[in-house]
């Protein structure tokens, strides 16, 4: 039995992007071979959203009773990105759920017309105190509604 081919991501338009959020690389953010480590991405994919959403004021990661819990994530590489380069993060929501949602973000190096690399991740929102699923408050959804 054949196994069919996987699609190949490729790199995307900013115009797939609902708001961008300004990234600063570190000297530290290099690894040996002179580029950004791939690590590095997933930090600027969850600095990039909870910036977001805490200049929104729907997110409070001191004494909000709502957190956000990662449980899957993933990235694709088209070009490297290197310090002392400026990157721009592109985010999205792909999918609303009561408690979840999917959050797309894409990585330019500044000024570029196609993404350096673009991920995913999804949050389960959670009570801060119990870790159990909690429905999302209205105006956090609200806000989420405008990345879609």
């Amino acid at each position: 039995m054949t196994k069919p081919p996987e699609s190949k991501s490729q790199p995307e338009p900013r115009a797939n992007y609902r708001v961008f959020r300004p990234i600063a690389t570190r000297w530290m953010d290099n690894d040996v071979y002179g580029h950004v480590n791939n690590v590095v991405y997933y930090s600027w994919f969850d600095t990039a959203v909870n910036a977001h959403l805490i200049d929104q004021g729907v997110l409070d990661i001191h004494h909000g009773q709502t957190i956000g819990l990662v449980i899957e994530t993933q990235c694709n590489y088209f070009a490297p990105l290197a310090f002392p380069q400026a990157v721009e993060a592109g985010i999205r929501v792909a999918r609303l759920g009561n408690s979840s949602v999917r959050y797309e973000v894409g990585l330019f190096a500044q000024g570029e017309p196609r993404t350096a690399a673009k991920g995913h991740f999804i949050h389960v929102y959670v009570d801060r105190q119990t870790r159990r699923p909690t429905p999302l408050p209205a105006n956090f959804k609200h806000v989420l509604e405008q990345l879609l």
